[in-house]
């Protein structure tokens, strides 16, 4: 009876004293468990490119502005009333063609006092020379002129000369003047301003002077100007041919190539100008009309490549998320080219970098990484 005692009481110490043992064990065992569950919650599932160099061809839509190939402002030089308007507005006009007749009267006036000048300059040249002749050929006896008599003739012819070359050019003045009487096309286009009428008093200091007489355009070929912008330049020097539309003639595409670079920025706009010639034979297209145009820009060879959902912008930086051992690394980049969503990337890059494909912010640096399937 007494052995039976002793050994349940036994049996209830040992218990006890295992208990605290078994309690700490199945503790561990929990906490390691919470762990590992705490450290899946953490880490983000994400999928995974591999960086690779590639080439990528673009284009840039940039609006542009159809300009006639060559204009001209044609304004009266002299004071004159409009005698005669030969055009009107819209004309097809001529390379010499006389658009307009201008009257000028007191100009018909100077032209014959100028001929009157002429003429007598003319004789009193005539006379002094034949005198400086006679004396030439009588000088040749000894005795008969003196040297002083022969050489005032020869002033006295010179300067009759010199004040007929004078003469001469006062009258071709005004006779060159009375031509600007004559307005004429300076070469072949459209006529689209007109802004005189028969009677109206032009001229430098005529009242119409601020406003020009006739604009003359030419259509037949136009000029497309671009203005690119300072960051694309470098591609844009590449540029052969452009495609381009209006908004007047939906559905239609124009094709034009580049024919002329500024090779210097806009001060103002730090953009350089391009210039294509358009072919306009048909008159579909107007001077004035606003052109969206796609200019193709060839990328640049062996650059990474990536989409655009892969780039990350804050407010302290562009980046990408590579995955280093599993590990989120922001890499801070720039960016050339996009097309189709894909834009060329420049930064701290090796080929068959892991990179995070939609990157985001809320992915911390040091953020645990897990690759799934695309």
């Amino acid at each position: 009876m007494n052995i039976n005692k002793y050994s349940l009481s036994y049996r209830v110490m040992t218990a006890a004293a295992l208990l605290p043992i078994g309690l700490l064990f199945t503790s561990c065992h929990s906490s390691r468990a919470d762990d590992e569950k705490e450290t899946d919650n953490q880490r983000v599932q994400v999928k995974i490119i591999h960086l690779q160099k590639s080439q990528l061809d673009a284009s840039l839509k940039l609006p542009g502005e159809i300009k006639p190939f060559q204009f001209a402002d044609l304004y009266a030089k002299v004071n004159s009333y409009v005698k005669n308007v030969n055009v009107d507005l819209g004309s097809q006009v001529t390379a010499g063609q006389v658009l307009a007749t201008l009257d000028a009267p007191e100009m018909n006036t100077q032209l014959l006092e100028a001929q009157s000048r002429l003429h007598t300059k003319e004789a009193m040249f005539r006379a002094s020379r034949a005198t400086y002749e006679r004396l030439l050929k009588t000088s040749k006896v000894p005795g008969t002129i003196s040297p002083n008599d022969l050489d005032m003739a020869f002033e006295k012819m010179s300067a009759d000369s010199a004040e007929l070359l004078s003469s001469r050019s006062s009258y071709h003045e005004v006779q060159q003047m009375l031509g600007y009487l004559v307005i004429r096309a300076p070469f072949s286009g459209v006529i689209s301003q007109r802004n005189v009428h028969p009677g109206t008093y032009v001229g430098p200091a005529g009242k119409g002077s601020d406003r020009p007489l006739f604009r003359l355009e030419e259509q037949q070929k136009l000029r497309l100007s671009v203005a690119v912008p300072e960051i694309y330049t470098d591609e844009a020097h590449h540029a052969n041919d452009v495609r381009f539309t209006v908004k007047s003639l939906p559905g239609d595409t124009f094709t034009a190539k580049v024919n002329r670079i500024a090779g210097s920025l806009d001060v103002k706009l730090r953009s350089e100008i391009l210039e294509m010639d358009v072919a306009n034979k048909a008159a579909r297209l107007l001077p004035g009309m606003y052109a969206e145009v796609q200019m193709p820009m060839p990328g640049k060879k062996d650059v990474y490549i990536v989409p655009k959902s892969a780039i990350v912008a804050n407010s302290e930086k562009v980046f990408v998320i590579k995955s280093v051992n599993n590990k989120a690394v922001w890499t801070p980049v720039k960016c050339g080219n996009e097309s189709n969503g894909q834009v060329e990337v420049f930064g701290d890059l090796s080929d068959n970098d892991q990179l995070v494909q939609n990157g985001s912010d809320e992915i911390k640096e040091g953020t645990t990484l897990q690759a799934v399937a695309k």
